[in-house]
């Protein structure tokens, strides 16, 4: 437990940026969940809406603070990573 009222007082701020942080982050990961799961499925056309809404959802992430820029950037890349390397697999086959 906090001493200082200064320690106590950012106690409060790390809770109440917490609570809004999880907010961003479950929408976060969820939509790159949805994404994953649509590109494994081998659901290319709905696979690339959900890939928009998580490159939105990674990019308010950052706007709002809880994600850094490189972060995001990586799980961009390896999203569409996957998405590429499904479609051409399917158009070998």
């Amino acid at each position: 437990m906090a001493n200082t009222k200064s320690a106590m007082k950012r106690t409060r701020q790390n809770e109440k940026r917490r609570l809004r942080n999880r907010i961003h982050m479950g929408r976060t990961r969820g939509a790159v969940k949805d994404a994953q799961q649509l590109i494994q499925s081998g659901n290319l056309k709905k696979a690339d809406e959900a890939i928009v809404e998580a490159i939105s959802a990674l990019d308010r992430a950052v706007t709002k603070g809880v994600l850094h820029k490189n972060n995001v950037a990586r799980r961009k890349s390896r999203l569409m990573a996957m998405l590429h390397r499904k479609q051409a697999e399917t158009t070998k086959a």
